[in-house]
């Protein structure tokens, strides 16, 4: 690439601004929903749904975007990005609208599917623009905003859907997007420039089709095994099934002469390392997530809004250092900016261990002030080493697949971890539930939430109960926490393994393709 071609589009950072306004709106709704889930069960003021229809309410979302992605991001370079995002935009204001008004669970599950398909038309798209209207040398620094972007809309997700329930009812929090989605439609026809692979031969219908099936299966196998248990053989015929027919789909692209996505790119260290380290650092931080959002409404009794308020030192850590990581990475190199962030995140979740129902709620969020620090400065390195790995043309597939391992990887954190958090759960709140009737007993046991709501029918003896099981859910957290630590803490390993070092070129010339992006890890 020459440089006088890649100066960047004139309004590249109002672009910017227009494209973090579209990716806000769809992160908002993984994190959004949660705070609302009570209020959903609730059969007066909600729509009475079970246990098993909040679940599938979330997930429905993560399948359908995770299975997605990858294809779109495809399509997207090869028909226009710009047109994949007004479309993708206009998908996901129509669902959130169904959602807000569903009469029942199962509306509100396939209108989120539909949000699904409208989030994984938007996300991909998103950075593939950002690669095409900035300079190399100002894209770390793009999209060190942007992924700034996904943090700050993961952490006041919840403070949001808290203050919309505390005033409205519990559609307003999908309604909230239909505002944002018609202005973001508007901006993006007015100021984002159609690009697209100028050279895109043909698709590639059988890597496609092989490529969602495979992560369609692997991710229901993963949800409904954390929902129900691995023990049972229909999930592990998903699992098998998913990573066989995966299997199949890099088996035909290495024989393909028009590939859609050139998987060789994996035994290039600049772009495996960071794929991996993406998906590790979100099975952690996802898993630290669902369980931090218990701990906080229910051991230590704060509303949704003030659960949110406490996740937001994550979301200023975030912001703070995002923007910065480009920098740091030219100045000390990729190795060393991604090891110290994942040795920061490792840090920060082993500190979860040590966190009771006594601790000081201050050090919870300092907790996560530090882990924010630390993903900052992994996620951008690692997101422009993968998009530097491309041709410029073919960003979108560069995205979509750190999107689709970040997606995948999050539903396997949030699976795994939330299974070994149920089963310590189980285990050690058994003894003190043994003596209640069979039917509030085996609610008690299912979860936190079962034995509070048993508590309140249990009179003098509910405290008993109650102690017992917040003791239990922190045994649980504990467990959870660890595991977590230790997912992380490999990703370690990797950087000092296979990320290359510092740079050792001249900053003023450094094209896509030269060790200093090469190190951006």
């Amino acid at each position: 690439m020459e440089a006088h071609e890649n100066t960047g589009h004139p309004r590249r950072w109002a672009i910017l601004s227009v494209l973090v306004i579209s990716l806000l709106v769809v992160v908002l709704d993984n994190t959004i929903l949660n705070v609302a889930l009570r209020t959903l069960a609730d059969p007066v003021h909600g729509l009475g749904a079970s246990q098993g229809d909040l679940e599938w309410a979330i997930n429905s979302y993560t399948l359908v975007f995770a299975g997605l992605l990858f294809t779109f991001g495809v399509l997207g370079d090869r028909f226009g990005r710009r047109r994949f995002l007004i479309v993708g935009l206009v998908l996901f204001g129509l669902a959130s609208l169904l959602s807000a008004y569903a009469q029942d669970p199962a509306q509100l599950i396939g209108a989120r599917a539909l949000m699904g398909v409208g989030g994984a038309a938007i996300m991909p798209v998103t950075l593939s623009i950002i690669s095409n209207v900035f300079d190399p040398r100002e894209r770390a620094r793009a999209i060190g905003v942007w992924a700034g972007a996904v943090g700050l809309a993961v952490a006041i997700g919840p403070v949001l859907g808290g203050a919309l329930l505390e005033h409205f009812w519990w559609g307003s929090v999908f309604l909230i997007n239909v505002p944002v989605v018609v202005i973001g439609v508007v901006l993006v026809a007015m100021l984002v420039p159609e690009s697209r692979d100028p050279a895109p031969g043909r698709v590639d219908v059988l890597g496609v089709l092989l490529s969602v099936v495979g992560l369609v299966a692997l991710t229901y196998g993963i949800i409904d095994g954390g929902e129900h248990g691995f023990g049972r053989p229909q999930v592990w015929a998903a699992i098998v099934g998913g990573l066989a027919v995966l299997g199949w789909f890099v088996t035909h692209e290495l024989r393909s002469d028009h590939p859609s996505l050139d998987v060789r790119l994996f035994r290039v260290p600049r772009f495996a390392a960071p794929v991996a380290l993406v998906g590790l650092v979100f099975f952690a931080a996802m898993g630290v997530m669902f369980f931090g959002a218990f701990y906080l409404q229910l051991v230590r009794g704060y509303s949704p809004l003030e659960s949110g308020l406490l996740f937001l030192p994550f979301a200023a850590a975030q912001l703070i250092f995002a923007p910065r990581s480009a920098a740091m990475v030219r100045r000390y190199g990729g190795r060393a900016v991604a090891a110290v962030g994942l040795l920061l995140t490792t840090v920060a979740l082993a500190a979860f261990v040590f966190i009771d129902a006594d601790t000081p709620i201050w050090i919870f969020s300092a907790v996560g002030f530090v882990q924010g620090a630390g993903m900052a400065n992994i996620m951008p390195p690692a997101t422009e080493s993968i998009m530097s790995a491309l041709p410029r043309e073919k960003a979108g597939v560069g995205s979509a697949v750190s999107n689709t391992i970040r997606q995948v990887a999050g539903a396997l954190g949030v699976a795994v971890l939330g299974s070994v958090l149920s089963a310590v759960y189980r285990d050690q709140v058994g003894p003190a539930v043994a003596a209640l009737p069979a039917p509030i007993r085996d609610a008690a046991r299912e979860s936190i939430s079962g034995a509070y709501a048993v508590a309140d029918r249990l009179g003098p003896a509910a405290p008993r109960l109650i102690d017992a099981a917040n003791d239990s859910f922190v045994s649980a957290m504990h467990w959870a926490a660890g595991i977590s630590a230790l997912v992380a803490a490999l990703g370690i390993v990797i950087v000092l393994r296979w990320m290359p070092g510092r740079a050792v070129v001249v900053p003023d010339a450094a094209p896509a393709t030269e060790p200093e992006l090469a190190g951006t890890a």
